[in-house]
């Protein structure tokens, strides 16, 4: 399974969304609290660019030398329609300061946030980060193509992944005698999640034989779980 460092790292470098959450700037309406653009720098910092006007900014301004604490809060939703929709969510807690001449964009002002710790809590549990692990873990090669292929799988092949229940023995069965519905939840380099819906819906994993570094591995192990399935 990944790591809580590489499921954070993944959730920060993602298109999840995300708010900065200041001390004094509360009231802010939540769209000025969203980051334009986030990456994570070379010592696990974490890059946000946000309009140079918008109250984070002049908080981090008038902050100056003085230490800012802050917290990025991100949010997974999946991206297929799917009862309990929220997946996890990450915090990321450190101290921000302004971050001149790194944005591009007109207008706006890059900030740093200079990581002390994280958190998570996803549908793989709930665990710490130190600022070191984050730095170092290893972001999952699928994160940018995710949503895509989930929304793929539901839309183009609903009977394959129905299909997955038959790798489950009894429990497979009864899922599919009494109408649950199977939904890609989530897609990573281990494996795929899916969700059987119903009055008590439940997950599953389908591990992968060996985790995938690309696309290509992708579609050969889906391949292998699909034929896997179908006999």
């Amino acid at each position: 399974m990944p790591s809580a460092a590489e499921r954070t790292r993944t959730l920060v470098q993602s298109t999840c969304s995300a708010v900065l959450l200041v001390p004094g700037v509360e009231a802010a309406r939540p769209d000025q609290l969203s980051p334009e653009a986030r990456a994570v720098g070379p010592d696990g910092e974490v890059f946000l660019l946000f309009p140079a006007d918008s109250p984070v900014v002049r908080a981090a301004t008038h902050a100056q030398d003085d230490e800012l604490a802050a917290v990025l809060e991100i949010t997974d939703v999946a991206p297929v329609a799917v009862p309990n929709r929220i997946r996890g969510r990450a915090w990321v807690s450190g101290w921000l300061t302004c971050a001149p001449g790194l944005a591009t964009e007109p207008g706006c002002m890059m900030l740093r946030l200079e990581v002390g710790e994280a958190s998570i809590d996803d549908l793989w549990g709930a665990s710490g980060v130190e600022a070191e692990e984050f730095a170092r873990a290893p972001v999952d090669p699928l994160v940018a193509h995710e949503t895509e292929l989930l929304q793929h799988l539901h839309s183009a092949h609903p009977d394959q992944v129905q299909a997955l229940a038959g790798l489950l023995g009894d429990r497979g069965k009864g899922a599919v005698a009494s109408g649950r519905r199977a939904v890609p939840l989530a897609l990573d380099r281990f494996g795929l999640r899916v969700r059987f819906t119903g009055e008590q819906p439940f997950d599953t994993r389908f591990d992968f034989p060996e985790p995938v570094r690309d696309i290509t591995g992708l579609r050969r192990a889906m391949h292998t779980l699909f034929e896997a399935a179908a006999h």
